[in-house]
């Protein structure tokens, strides 16, 4: 478990020292390009990770799981190139500096969605000390290629270093995993046929994550881009925050289940949600009270415009933290229940930002999210109060 916990803050803090060094190097305009680039990549990242990391781990068996590793890096790899180098065909020869930061993401897909892959099997072989070295690798190779980088470098050019700089921490797994499959079939036939449980898991992320996701980089697209860069920023900054909901999503249910009694359990997941509420509360007090120098060595031009949705961003990362404790605590109760709160609110929360954006640009988007975020955890916790007096 500790393994686990540090391979997930090493691979987190990757992705914010990443945005944070990007921020310093660019202006502000480049950045917003970077930060619509990566969005991008973090969508196709979650749909990696739900279609095919999230079931192998569900695999049981010491020789079904060697299969399923082999197969899953095989599958991985194959449709991140065929994805990947379509994209950037037909991106490379259109014209924007967007497009162009796309069609080099799509040049290093294969890198980037193989070796975070490569993660999940080594946690199926129950091996995550491995997953730690190899993404070990890729923070201590990333950042410094990033750094040396010039000052004013574009957006382009941030996303090809970024990405081939993944390369050296893909080689190091391959390494480690060989000797663990060689031997092993593969087969990625299942991949590919209907009723695949990955589907299920990428239906759930997409109307968890990827819908808000996507509505930022529209808001980017078609209304302005600085405001990507703004929220972007912002988010960069409550990075720690996601570190904690992902270690209570991942090691939580396992852990409740070994509390007996539904009230019980409920009691246990009302301490864990005041926990990281008030530790989300107490983060956004340290942001806010930095000083405007300090916060420039964080983001750099992007500071000024992200500093000013830190009240907004503090309320909606509280509220995650309400959702975050409330759905861990219905997928050991309900599971079934979760998925259609999760179209609904996410739905909402997207209407809401737009609205907000309309209403009061992007700060008014901030907001949005916030409520957003706030009214999907009150619609979790009503149904756990109904799961609760059912089982009483």
């Amino acid at each position: 478990m500790a393994s686990s916990v540090a391979d997930q803050g090493v691979a987190a803090f990757t992705n914010i020292i990443v945005l944070v060094v990007a921020a310093r190097l660019s202006s502000a305009a480049a950045f917003s390009v970077f930060s619509m680039v990566y969005m991008v990549f973090t969508v196709l990242l979650g749909v990696n990770v739900s279609y095919v990391g999230q079931a192998l781990v569900l695999e049981r068996g010491s020789e079904r799981v060697r299969a399923a590793c082999r197969s899953a890096v095989a599958f991985t790899a194959t449709a991140s190139a065929l994805l990947g180098w379509s994209m950037a065909a037909v991106l490379a020869f259109t014209g924007g500096t967007t497009a162009h930061g796309l069609a080099v993401l799509g040049a290093v897909l294969p890198i980037v969605l193989t070796q975070d892959g490569m993660r999940y099997c080594f946690s199926a072989l129950r091996l995550p000390h491995l997953a730690l070295v190899a993404d070990t690798v890729r923070l201590l190779v990333a950042v410094p290629a990033l750094a040396v980088q010039p000052q004013g470098t574009g957006a382009v050019r941030l996303v090809g270093v970024w990405g081939l700089s993944g390369l050296p921490a893909l080689l190091v797994a391959a390494l480690l995993l060989r000797p663990r499959l060689k031997g092993a079939p593969v087969d990625i036939l299942p991949y590919v046929r209907r009723g695949h449980l990955g589907q299920r898991f990428v239906v759930e992320f997409g109307v968890g994550n990827a819908t808000s996701q996507l509505a930022v980089v529209g808001l980017g697209l078609f209304a302005a881009p600085l405001a990507v860069g703004a929220l972007r920023g912002a988010t960069t900054l409550f990075g720690p925050m996601n570190v904690l909901f992902n270690s209570a999503t991942a090691f939580g249910p396992p852990l409740l289940n070994r509390v007996r009694g539904t009230t019980a359990k409920v009691r246990a997941t009302v301490v864990l949600a005041a926990a990281l509420a008030g530790t989300a509360v107490a983060w956004t007090a340290v942001l806010m009270l930095l000083p405007a120098h300090a916060g420039r060595q964080l983001l750099g031009a992007t500071w000024s415009a992200s500093s000013a949705l830190l009240p907004a961003s503090g309320s909606q990362y509280a509220c995650i933290a309400l959702g975050t404790s409330a759905l861990l605590t219905l997928r050991v109760l309900q599971p079934r229940a979760t998925l259609p709160i999760q179209v609904a609110f996410s739905l909402t929360s997207v209407v809401l930002m737009l609205l907000g954006y309309h209403l009061d640009g992007v700060l008014g988007a901030a907001w949005g999210l916030a409520l957003g975020s706030l009214l999907k955890a009150a619609a979790l916790w009503l149904r756990i109060s109904r799961e609760q007096s059912r089982s009483q």
